[in-house]
């Protein structure tokens, strides 16, 4: 399995580490390819292919997310089993998104800017973890890499 993304992105790297020890005892060997720019994408696309991935995490990250359409389309050439970490790139044609909802995100922020606005000081308000999470499957996709 290949993992694509961007080392310079906060909390890569710790996604990285969380998924190598979840790959450990599964015994799926893991490939981490760094795309730096966009020059990037074809190299680690020829990485992974040399390396004979069958299936493919992609990480966000402004560089990513702007190269979105070339990537789909090198995991299509490729036939990769793909998963990403944004619903854009199911959209755009990709397989599959697991994550967070981001409209619930936003407006449970909102609930905290509204007790800051009335008075609430921040260090006092409770950190909280997502709760509500997507799976979003493309089905086209799905049934072409089938």
């Amino acid at each position: 399995m290949a993992v694509l993304g961007t080392s310079t992105v906060p909390g890569q790297a710790l996604l990285l580490r969380e998924i190598g020890l979840a790959a450990g005892p599964l015994i799926v060997q893991l490939q981490s390819l760094d795309v730096l720019g966009p020059k990037d994408i074809e190299t680690a696309f020829r990485a992974a292919s040399d390396r004979r991935a069958e299936a493919l995490i992609v990480f966000g990250g402004p560089i990513l997310s702007a190269q979105l359409t070339r990537i789909i389309e090198y995991v299509v050439k490729n036939r990769l089993l793909a998963i990403y970490s944004a619903p854009q790139f199911v959209e755009a044609g990709g397989l599959m998104f697991y994550g967070v909802n981001l409209t619930d995100l936003d407006r449970r922020a909102a609930t905290y800017v509204d007790k800051i606005l009335k008075g609430a000081k921040p260090a006092d308000l409770p950190v909280e973890q997502p709760k509500k999470f997507e799976l979003i499957v493309n089905l086209k996709a799905a049934n072409k890499s089938a």
